[in-house]
This record gives C-alpha cells, structure tokens and sequence, in this order.
C-alpha cells in the first residue's frame, strides 16, 4: 500500500489547531489524533496531479499521548492514526475504516 502513496508528507504536531479541528468536523471537546489535509485519490481529475505542494498527514502529539499509558502504546496509536489518514488519502471515508478496524 504504501509504494502507492506519493507526494504526502507525515508531521508530528503538537496539537491540532482551531482550523484544523473545523477542517475534522471536530468540536473543541473532543479528541483529534491526526488530520489527511489534501485532494484524495478518488477526488483528482484525470488531468496531470503535478506541480503541486504535498499532501499532508498531521499527527497530534498532545492527544494521542493522552490516550495512551506506555511507549508501545504510543507507537501503536500512531500507526493506527497514519494508517487511518493514509486510508483517507485513498479516498476511504470514517465508516469503512471503522469497519476495516482503523477508526
């Protein structure tokens, strides 16, 4: 999966920001691990996708350390939470990664 992700850069974050919670749908109550900021797979036209800034993957340190008690945790969460925000890249909306296990 991962040889067909291009042009998409992972950040840690301390938190996620007013803008980036709205972007989520998020309300200031509630949790936000990580955020997909771009155009998915599925929404490109078919003209050239090129020439243009990376995609971006936020991952909130802040909350995901809250969720978790150990360093294995942490790790884990984190693949989840990329894992989840790569799934959206391809175009793959919360209920079918819920499914999938990755919500």
């Amino acid at each position: 999966m991962l040889a067909r992700v291009h042009n998409v850069d992972v950040v840690i974050e301390r938190r996620p920001t007013a803008a980036d919670r709205k972007a989520a749908g998020v309300g200031p109550g509630d949790l936000l691990l990580g955020l997909y900021h771009g155009i998915p797979l599925t929404a490109r036209g078919h003209e050239s996708y090129n020439l243009v800034p990376p995609d971006k993957i936020s991952v909130y340190q802040e909350p995901i350390e809250s969720v978790c008690e150990t360093d294995d945790e942490v790790r884990a969460q984190v693949r989840t939470t990329v894992l989840h925000e790569i799934g959206h890249y391809f175009g793959i909306d919360d209920d079918r990664l819920e499914e999938l296990g990755m919500g």
